[in-house]
């Protein structure tokens, strides 16, 4: 089992009310799932508790590890994008060096990158489209491209994780469409597991296994994505709209 929660609720420092609260989820290895709700059910927050970020309560186990004893082992081997990801024009680091930090937890924080580590650096900004802004720096970018770094730092790790805030906000049709295909071969090639939060329904990418809707910090529906859209949890969240998948 990739993640097990068991009754778990999290609140933040100097709220009174959960965020998220009862989170029972269970996922296996390689599966791919997105996490769907209105603005403010809690997707943000079941993610960061995930990656051992926010202290909780209840049982939060990940890839066979408590995160609350485990929890920098746990993002060793996880690859995340925040929601929030843009830096400032200023920032000096190149579009690579971003990329490469990916590889930190692998190398160790004080050795230099291998050739291989160049090589796996190069090949993920390439199937994303990015190698040409390599050399570029990384707060000059637009919107779009800094968004395809961070995914690429994120897969430059070579999870076993992933957790994906939002990736697609910024991106274009095509540009989903191939981060997408690349999550969706690293669960069929190598079992990696995903987590992929939207709030654009139509976003959603069209191989996931499951879809799994909060709604006021809980868990509401949990299912086939079709089966998801039909149950009356969906339609109190979103009301009578309807979804048109790629």
């Amino acid at each position: 089992m990739a993640i097990r929660l068991e009754d778990v609720s999290t609140t933040y420092e100097g709220e009174k009310r959960p965020a998220i609260r009862d989170i029972n989820l269970k996922v296996r290895s390689g599966e791919l799932i997105a996490v769907i709700g209105p603005n403010g059910a809690g997707k943000t927050t079941l993610l960061e508790t995930i990656n051992g970020l926010l202290r909780s309560e209840g049982l939060v186990e990940v890839l066979g590890l408590d995160v609350r004893k485990y929890g920098r082992e746990v993002r060793r081997r996880t690859g995340y994008v925040p929601q929030d990801f843009m830096v400032p024009s200023d920032t000096p680091f190149l579009a690579k060096d971003i990329v490469m930090m990916g590889r930190v937890g692998r190398i160790g924080l004080l050795k230099p990158p291998s050739k291989r580590d160049w090589e796996v650096v190069m090949a993920v900004m390439e199937q994303l489209g990015i190698a040409d802004l390599a050399d570029r720096p990384v707060g000059k970018l637009s919107g779009g491209q800094q968004q395809k770094v961070m995914i690429a730092r994120a897969l430059a790790k070579e999870p076993e994780l992933l957790l994906l805030d939002e990736p697609f906000s910024s991106l274009d049709a095509r540009s989903r469409e191939t981060v997408c295909r690349l999550i969706a071969d690293l669960r069929d090639d190598r079992s990696v597991t995903a987590l992929v939060v939207t709030h654009d329904l139509s976003a959603m990418p069209e191989e996931c296994d499951r879809a799994v809707l909060l709604n006021g910090g809980r868990i509401t529906a949990d299912g086939e994505p079709e089966e998801v859209f039909r149950s009356e949890a969906f339609l109190r969240a979103y009301g009578h709209i309807k979804v048109v998948r790629p």
